[in-house]
């Protein structure tokens, strides 16, 4: 001050400015005389380093103590749409960029930024200085070594008494005790709270304070809270009063209203982290919680509810005995498997009639069997799939098939070559016998087995899982394997089935004791017409339905066989016998 003189020699500290910049000043200067310094303001947003003021000792509280409580308190109201007001000097600027990071860590977001003048800060700043000192300040305490002590509040009554109590800093020229004693300063406060410094930093809290200001501008202070050095945060709500004139308490701040759960955020283009829109969580994903940054993907084994907020397990499925539509199944294939069984029996009692001589005995046995064993290759695809059913399954029916569709094709066979040795002097009887029927089912059935062997020794059909298909089911199948294979095997029973139809329609005019020809034909266009469409449906079909749809084309393809070619003739043996004679036959054909 001016015209102010001090004759005191032996200072042993001095206590710091209002600011940290005068506080910087002056400790550049009192460290060359190793003068302990105390401020009471921050030194962090302004000191390059602490190596820079080894004998200053900050009395407030850490700048990042300061800055977490901040966002810990905005984070515990929801505060994420925030202003803030900071003074136009570096002071300002450094608050600024030191909370920003934390700001968007913690997706808070500034939407309006203001500087003012330090001199409006000051005036406010020294206004509120003075009641703090009118408060806390009862006296300057001076003493034989000229130390100048700030009583401020409980913590320094407590450090003043262990420092005048010390006896090893009553020496005043030794200033590096009072260094070391400060150093390991360590007690309670009156407030049960652990006071001590650390790297020449008070090592203590902040505490939340709510201003309650009264009609007539008057006011009082009320603890609410506090941060401690560690950061953990305290806070009584029913302690704090808001102000009367606020429409809702305690008041939001936030830039949207909260993505409710199943939802996920959408930052919205060009606008802050807090500005954001709500999406649906996708199929068998979930949140929740409210405001999640993005919806969480539900295992493999699981799937997402209707509200996409938890994970359900999957349900198992497959084509069982016990549900309708495999009762369904199964009643229909033990119906046919016992009209062919019927059929059988009828035209083995029939034996040695006109009408069951006249087309072949022995293929029309084997047609019979291979189409019974058909039927019975369905109870292959019901049920739970395994290993041993999986292998079987697509195998054994095209096997047995390609043996149905080869006695047709030697049964027209023949019808033709019978027709041609009618003709005099033709030496196609030689042809007739059961070795060219036994070849012709051998060569055709046999290339089938063929394939079928390539198929299981390359890439052979397994039990297989599909997660996918269907939300929330987990399908037990049977994986082909080899599709390649599986489609070989198709088109050679088509191939086969493809030949009959064009031989049998060819030989549709022939006389009518060899009329067989166009009941094959209608057979083979049923078979043809089934397994062009079950293609297209077997691949837009997902689940246990690919199942269903494989045993209708078997059904519907086995039945055309047994239906067009076998009950004409049932209906001659049982209801018309009267045209089951060979006169009556011969004489048709001499007809």
């Amino acid at each position: 001050m001016p015209n102010y003189k001090c004759d005191r020699k032996n200072v042993l500290s001095v206590i710091g400015g209002l600011t940290s910049e005068y506080s910087k000043q002056m400790s550049t200067i009192l460290s060359n005389y190793k003068i302990p310094q105390f401020t009471f303001g921050s030194f962090e947003a302004t000191a390059s380093g602490k190596s820079d003021f080894p004998f200053l000792y900050r009395l407030a509280a850490r700048e990042t103590t300061y800055r977490m409580g901040i966002i810990q308190l905005l984070l515990h109201f929801r505060w994420t749409w925030i202003g803030l007001v900071v003074s136009d000097d570096d002071a300002g600027e450094i608050f600024v960029q030191r909370l920003s990071p934390l700001f968007a860590q913690k997706k808070i977001c500034v939407a309006l930024l203001r500087t003012v003048t330090n001199y409006i800060l000051n005036n406010h700043m020294q206004l509120d200085y003075i009641v703090r000192i009118t408060e806390l300040m009862q006296t300057l305490v001076s003493t034989d070594a000229n130390v100048i002590v700030l009583k401020m509040d409980t913590f320094l009554l407590n450090f003043l008494a262990q420092f005048m109590e010390a006896d090893e800093i009553n020496v005043m020229s030794n200033r590096g005790k009072l260094h070391i004693f400060l150093e390991n300063l360590h007690f309670n406060n009156g407030a049960a709270q652990e006071v001590l410094f650390e790297n020449k930093e008070l090592s203590i809290g902040y505490d939340i304070i709510n201003w309650v200001i009264f009609p007539n501008e008057s006011y009082i202070k009320v603890l609410v809270g506090r941060v401690l050095p560690s950061h953990m945060f305290s806070i009584m709500e029913d302690a704090i009063v808001w102000n009367k004139g606020l429409k809702q308490v305690p008041p939001r701040s936030i830039c949207v209203e909260s993505c409710h759960i199943g939802h996920s955020k959408i930052v919205q283009e060009g606008k802050p982290a807090c500005c954001y829109d709500c999406t649906p969580c996708s199929e068998n994903m979930i949140s929740n919680k409210k405001d999640a940054v993005h919806c969480t993907m539900c295992q493999e084994d699981q799937y997402s509810n209707e509200n996409h907020d938890q994970c359900i397990p999957k349900h198992i499925s497959f084509l069982s005995y016990q549900e309708p539509l495999g009762i369904v199944l199964v009643s229909v294939v033990l119906s046919f498997a016992v009209i062919t069984c019927f059929v059988t029996q009828t035209f083995l009692k029939n034996w040695t009639t006109p009408i069951v001589k006249a087309n072949n005995q022995n293929l029309t046995c084997l047609l019979l069997i291979s189409i019974l064993l058909c039927y019975l290759s369905c109870f292959l695809f019901i049920g739970k799939p395994g290993k041993v059913t999986c292998l079987l399954q697509h195998m054994t029916f095209g096997i047995i098939f390609s043996v149905a569709v080869s006695c047709v094709l030697a049964k027209t066979i023949l019808v033709v070559l019978a027709f041609m040795a009618t003709k005099p002097g033709n030496r196609m009887k030689t042809w007739l016998g059961q070795k060219v029927a036994i070849s012709i089912v051998l060569s055709c059935s046999l290339k089938q087995v063929c394939i079928c062997t390539i198929w299981v020794l390359t890439s052979p059909p397994f039990p297989g899982v599909d997660m996918h298909s269907q939300a929330g089911k987990i399908i037990l199948e049977c994986n082909e394997g080899s599709i390649t294979m599986f489609y070989s095997m198709l088109g050679y029973i088509g191939f086969l089935a493809l030949i009959s139809f064009i031989v049998a329609f060819l030989a549709r005019s022939l006389p009518d004791t060899f009329n067989e020809a166009k009941f094959i034909t209608f057979s083979m266009l049923v078979f043809c017409s089934v397994w062009i469409s079950f293609i297209p449906g077997y691949l837009s079909t997902k689940g246990k339905h690919i199942v269903v749809v494989e045993l209708f084309a078997i059904l519907a393809s086995n039945t055309g066989l047994l239906a067009c070619i076998f009950f004409p003739k049932c209906y001659i043996i049982i209801f018309r016998a009267d045209l089951n004679t060979k006169n009556l036959l011969t004489g048709k054909r001499m007809g």
